[in-house]
């Protein structure tokens, strides 16, 4: 090597040897290195856990012990670089304990997580390794902007883990850190728990007539699945919901809305001391790491930046619309007083008055809408608005394994026949998946060594199953709620980069929703519809004054609906600005939190924060506010659209040149300006909704 030449090459580290007849430790001769679903036991996780764990310590050993001195490329790529196996079977492990878990998946998860968590303490809290990120950071060098961008993201990584700390306190970090992440595995485990141990089995044939077909195909599916006789609702929301929507009997369905709404709430899943230690826990961590509030700590990495600007940005919208979603209560319970309706309009009356209403305003409901969104022709048509947007072209690879019956796996390649990714499909509810929709990926993408490795993509639903006499037929909320989770999916088949931790979804939390909530926007565009909405029985195209009626029904309950997301966002800032210890009684403390966003009367013995997984054990903790601040970047951002066409490809390759393909590699507020030519106003949002004219 040449005097004065700095040596960035990546240190060899002493690798233990793995027994390489365990599939997970073994190179994977498959598709795209695709997963081989097949041939990996439940027994094999544990061992690959355990031998992956080892490959790292020891990688990050070679980093540590370096002779030579810190360079980004010895030190910053190599700490990037390491845990590449761990990454691939936490990858697979942790997206299949949320989409086919078994009791015994949790239980390994139990005792896996925590050596996971003591790792990632081990590498955080490493002296000698944080001496060595901390010289690089003090003396880059010169550094290309995205490699600039992993600098500033692993120093501060380091920084905000307590690398910096006592060593007293690092051992505080170290326990804090541990109880936090058994308490987030168990608070989900339970929550799953509570959510199928409740079901309610009808036999009397009088109480189902009136609901739709669909819904009671539905039922009798369930039940004939669970050995029952007659008609089954469950609490996951394609059973759940179509009931509370359609059937008249109130005793029922305040049953099923206080199974619903106290899941988790005491009882044999209780998770509401679990809650409080969560709470607790993580304002431990924050005040070790000198932050007033938990809060605090995560906002300090998020595009909002800070506790008041969230504060501020929700109060700003709540005081923009809570009138109108009181208005919007008031005329439903007027209306359902025109029906003969007396009293108290309670929460487990909204949906089926809501859905009359609007079918009698707008001549618009499910049933009407349902025929024309076949789940096999909405499918076709994101297919074709991605093409459109991006010329992204979707094959089916049935080469690929998939991880359960239900799934299909697709090549993505894109209009110059390059390969993007592979996207799966996983679509229907089952008991050994969690409720909800979400995007996921079991590998990202990268560059290593010249060799470019694009990801591997996942999409999990809940939709309405196919019955015995029907395909599986969506509503327009589940057409939404596609074309939300693809957006997603975009953002992770379109990046670019060299640094997994930089690309596709790895932003900052309150940036990572607006792709997926853009997209919603082509749900009630005609010419989008237009090209694929038949009819599942006769072909014939959804009728214009159907779609004129979605057009028009867009903003139904807009206000309504705003304040009650504004209500998660307020009670999840309540829970994450605590600066003292809670011991407090759960279910009154999010009354109180709740309060100035109530619009539904307060029901006693309920409360969503015991099942609230998305900020208890997902990840949105002092984030929840995040989908309405999306929702204004969304707003502004699809005015461009609708100013240009809504299959521009100007406009849409600007979209992906600045935002989908360059994921965490630059602030998002530069990379959100770059494309619009404005910072994003919260007006946008108020106009979309058609308030305040």
């Amino acid at each position: 090597m040449a005097a004065g030449c700095a040596d960035n090459s990546i240190p060899k580290a002493q690798l233990p040897e793995l027994d390489l007849s365990n599939p997970l430790l073994a190179a994977w001769d498959t598709p795209h290195e695709t997963p081989p679903f097949s041939e990996i036991k439940l027994a094999d996780y544990e061992p690959a856990f355990d031998a992956a764990i080892a490959c790292s310590r020891a990688e990050i050993d070679a980093i540590v012990n370096n002779p030579k001195k810190p360079t980004f490329g010895n030190t910053i790529v190599a700490l990037e670089r390491q845990g590449e196996l761990l990454n691939r079977i936490a990858g697979l492990f942790f997206n299949l304990l949320e989409a086919d878990t078994s009791d015994e998946m949790q239980q390994i998860a139990q005792r896996v997580q925590p050596k996971l968590t003591e790792l990632s303490n081990d590498i955080s809290l490493n002296p000698e390794l944080f001496a060595r990120v901390k010289q690089v950071y003090e003396h880059p060098g010169r550094l290309r902007k995205e490699d600039r961008k992993l600098l500033e993201d692993t120093y501060q990584s380091f920084a905000r883990s307590g690398a910096a700390l006592s060593d007293a306190d690092k051992e505080l970090y170290r326990k804090y850190t541990s109880e936090l992440s058994g308490l987030t595995l168990r608070f989900g485990q339970n929550a799953l728990a509570a959510t199928n141990a409740f079901t309610l089995n009808i036999t009397d044939p009088k109480v189902v007539a009136e609901l739709p077909a669909f819904v009671r195909e539905g039922m009798a599916a369930e039940a004939k699945a669970r050995g029952e006789k007659g008609w089954t609702v469950t609490l996951q929301h394609p059973s759940y919901l179509p009931f509370m929507t359609y059937s008249s009997n109130r005793e029922l369905k305040e049953k099923l809305w206080k199974a619903s709404n106290s899941r988790a709430l005491g009882g044999e899943f209780d998770n509401t001391e679990i809650v409080k230690k969560i709470a607790n826990t993580r304002l431990k961590i924050a005040n070790l790491l000198g932050y007033k509030c938990y809060a605090d700590y995560v906002l300090e990495r998020r595009m909002a930046e800070n506790t008041k600007t969230v504060n501020d940005f929700l109060a700003e919208l709540l005081a923009a619309t809570k009138s109108y979603a009181d208005a919007d209560y008031r005329t439903v319970s007027d209306y359902a007083a025109t029906l003969g309706f007396k009293g108290q309009l309670m929460p487990w009356d909204w949906s089926y008055y809501t859905e009359k209403y609007k079918d009698e305003k707008y001549a618009l409901n499910d049933e009407l809408v349902k025929p024309y969104l076949k789940l096999e022709n909405v499918k076709k048509g994101v297919f074709m608005l991605a093409n459109k947007l991006y010329g992204l072209n979707f094959t089916p690879d049935d080469k690929i394994e998939v991880y359960h019956p239900d799934v299909t796996a697709y090549d993505v390649t894109d209009a110059d026949g390059r390969f993007m990714a592979v996207l799966y499909l996983d679509f229907f509810p089952r008991e050994s998946k969690r409720s909800g929709a979400w995007m996921t990926e079991f590998r990202g993408t990268k560059i290593e060594d010249g060799k470019e490795i694009r990801p591997l993509v996942s999409l999990v639903m809940n939709f309405t199953k196919p019955s015995e006499t029907a395909p599986s037929l969506l509503t327009f909320d589940e057409l939404e709620t596609f074309l939300h989770e693809f957006g997603h999916a975009l953002h992770g088949m379109l990046g670019e980069g060299k640094y997994e931790s930089q690309t596709g979804t790895n932003v900052y939390r309150d940036f990572v929703e607006l792709p997926s909530q853009l997209m919603e926007n082509w749900a009630t565009e005609k010419e989008f519809l237009d090209l694929w909405a038949v009819h599942y029985e006769t072909g014939e195209p959804m009728p214009a004054e159907i779609v004129d009626r979605i057009v028009a029904a867009q903003n139904y309950l807009a206000a309504y609906a705003n304040v009650r997301q504004l209500s998660f966002g307020m009670t999840d800032m309540a829970w994450h600005t605590l600066t003292e210890p809670f011991e407090g009684d759960v279910e009154q403390f999010e009354a109180v939190s709740m309060a100035p966003t109530q619009v539904l009367p307060v029901v006693s013995g309920t409360a969503m924060a015991p099942a609230f997984g998305h900020i208890f054990s997902g990840g949105y903790a002092a984030g929840y506010y995040g989908y309405k601040w999306a929702e204004v970047l969304e707003a502004d951002a699809f005015s461009l659209f609708k100013e240009k066409g809504i299959f521009n490809r100007e406009a849409a390759s600007s979209f992906r040149e600045n935002v989908l393909s360059k994921g965490g590699t630059e602030h998002p507020m530069e990379l959100y300006v770059r494309f619009r030519g404005h910072k994003p106003e919260t007006r946008a949002l108020i106009e979309k909704m058609g308030l305040g004219k």
